[in-house]
C-alpha cells in the first residue's frame, strides 16, 4: 500500500470540518468537540463603552468564525502578552501610530497595527509548527530551535531536513566496508584509522587532534567496538543544542550555538542531495542568478561529486559564511572507504560561547595552506558572479567567492 501525505495543518483540516459541519475521529472534531473553542491567537482590540475587548482568532475554525470578547473572558494571558508585545514593536519602529480615539468615544488599533499583529501570530505559529517538525526528523538527543524577532519571514517552504546524503539516482554513498577492527578497547594498532594509514583523529577527551586536510577514519558497523568506544564521534551526530535564527543585517537564517563549545569539538554534519559535478555545473547557473549556492564539492580525492544542501540538508543548511570563522571542515570516513565520497564534518576552532553565531569559511581558508593539496580538496563549489561577503569580520575579504 502507498499513500500521499497531507500537507494540510490539523488545524487547516479542523477549520474545514467545522466549516462544513462534518465530523472526523481521526482529527479530533467529534459531535462533541464540533463546537469546542480554544483561542489560537488574537487579532485586534478595542474599548467600548468602557469594556476592553479583543478579536479572537479560535482554533480550529475558520477566520470568518473570528469573535470579538470582552477582556475578562479570556484565559490566556500568553497570547495577550504576545499581542501587546507586537503591537509595541510595531510602534517603536515607526510604522505605525498610537491607538486612536473616535467620536462615538471607541478606542480602537489602526489597520496596519492589527494587520501586523496577525502576520506576526501567523508567523509565531508556523515557527512552532517548523521546530516540531525539525525536532521529529532529527536522528540526534540536542534541541533544534526557532528564533525570528527581526521581520515577518516565515519558513522556507522548499526546504526538507535530511539526516545524512541523499544520493541522486545512480549514486551509490554506502559501499567499500566488509569488514570493522576488533580492537575490545580503541585505538588499537590494527584500528580503523591505522589500518587507513593515518592517526586516530580524537584525543582521550574526545576532542580533534589533527590538523585540517586530514581525513578522520572512524570505527564502522562491522567493528566489535561498542557505541561508546573514543573514535565514534561524527556518526552520533551534533551534541549541542542549536537555534536557527533570523540575522538582522541581510543575511537571512543563521544558526546559533545554546551551548558552550569548547575548541575542537564535533559540532554538525554538512549533509544534502549528492548529485555530479555536471549536475553541480548545471544548477550552480541557476543558483548564481539568485546570489547564493549550497553546492559543496566533495573534491576530496577528485572532484566527481558534489552535494547540494539547497532542497535537502539539516542544520548546516542555514550556518553562514564568515571569513573569520569558529568552525573548520574535515573529510571523514565511517561506513563508506570510497574517497570520492567523504562526509563533511564541521569541528570548532576555538571556543565558542553560548549565543554566538555558527559559521565557517565558504572558502576554507584561513586555518589551512592555501598552496597544499588538501586546501583544494576542501573548497566549495566555485561561482561565475562575485558575491558581497557581509560577515562583519575585520578581515573580512569583500566577498564570498
Amino acid at each position: 500500500a502507498w499513500y500521499v501525505p497531507c500537507l494540510a495543518s490539523l488545524e487547516t483540516l479542523q477549520e474545514l470540518c467545522r466549516k462544513e459541519n462534518l465530523t472526523c475521529k481521526s482529527i479530533g472534531i467529534t459531535n462533541r468537540s464540533l463546537k469546542s473553542y480554544e483561542v489560537e491567537y488574537l487579532c485586534d482590540y478595542k474599548v467600548e463603552e468602557g469594556k476592553a475587548y479583543y478579536l479572537v482568532k479560535w482554533k480550529g475554525w475558520p477566520e470568518t468564525s473570528n469573535t470579538w470578547e470582552p477582556w475578562k473572558h479570556l484565559n490566556c494571558p500568553l497570547l495577550i502578552q504576545n499581542f501587546r508585545r507586537d503591537k509595541n514593536e510595531y510602534l517603536s519602529r515607526g510604522r505605525g501610530g498610537k491607538a486612536m480615539k473616535l467620536r462615538n468615544h471607541v478606542k480602537t488599533l489602526k489597520p496596519a497595527i492589527a494587520d501586523y499583529i496577525v502576520k506576526k501570530a501567523k508567523q509565531r505559529i508556523a515557527l512552532q509548527r517548523w521546530k516540531e517538525e525539525l525536532n521529529r526528523k532529527k536522528n540526534h538527543k540536542a534541541m533544534i530551535l526557532v528564533e525570528n524577532t527581526v521581520d515577518l519571514e516565515g519558513p522556507p517552504l522548499d526546504f526538507y531536513y535530511i539526516n545524512e546524503y541523499k544520493p541522486a539516482p545512480g549514486i551509490n554513498v554506502l559501499n567499500g566496508i566488509t569488514t570493522g577492527c576488533e580492537c575490545a578497547d580503541c585505538p588499537a594498532e590494527k584500528c580503523c584509522p591505522k589500518e587507513a594509514g593515518f592517526i586516530l583523529a580524537y584525543n582521550k577527551r574526545k576532542k580533534l587532534k589533527i590538523q585540517p586536510g586530514l581525513p578522520i577514519y572512524e570505527c564502522n558497523s562491522y567493528c566489535r567496538c561498542g557505541p561508546d568506544c573514543p573514535n565514534r564521534i561524527v556518526q552520533k551526530g551534533t551534541p549541542y543544542s542549536l537555534c536557527i535564527f533570523r540575522t538582522n543585517n541581510g543575511r537571512g537564517w543563521g544558526v546559533k550555538t545554546l551551548q558552550k563549545i569548547k575548541t575542537n569539538s564535533f559540532v554538525m554534519e554538512y549533509v544534502g542531495e549528492v548529485i555530479t559535478s555536471e549536475e553541480a555545473e548545471r544548477r550552480g547557473q541557476f543558483y548564481d542568478n539568485q546570489g547564493n549556492t549550497y553546492l559543496f564539492d566533495l573534491d576530496y580525492d577528485s572532484d566527481e561529486f558534489t552535494v547540494d544542501a539547497a532542497r535537502y540538508g539539516n542544520v548546516s543548511h542555514f550556518v553562514n559564511h564568515s571569513c573569520d570563522p569558529n568552525l573548520q571542515v574535515f573529510n571523514v570516513f565511517i561506513d563508506n572507504l570510497d574517497l570520492r565520497l567523504p562526509r563533511i564534518a564541521l569541528f570548532s576552532t576555538r571556543t565558542i560561547k553560548a549565543g554566538e553565531e555558527l559559521t565557517f569559511d565558504y572558502q576554507m581558508k584561513g586555518s589551512i595552506d592555501l598552496t597544499s593539496d588538501s586546501a583544494e580538496g576542501l573548497s566549495p563549489s566555485k561561482k561565475s558572479i562575485r558575491t558581497v561577503c557581509k560577515c562583519g569580520a575585520m578581515c573580512c575579504r569583500g566577498y564570498l567567492n
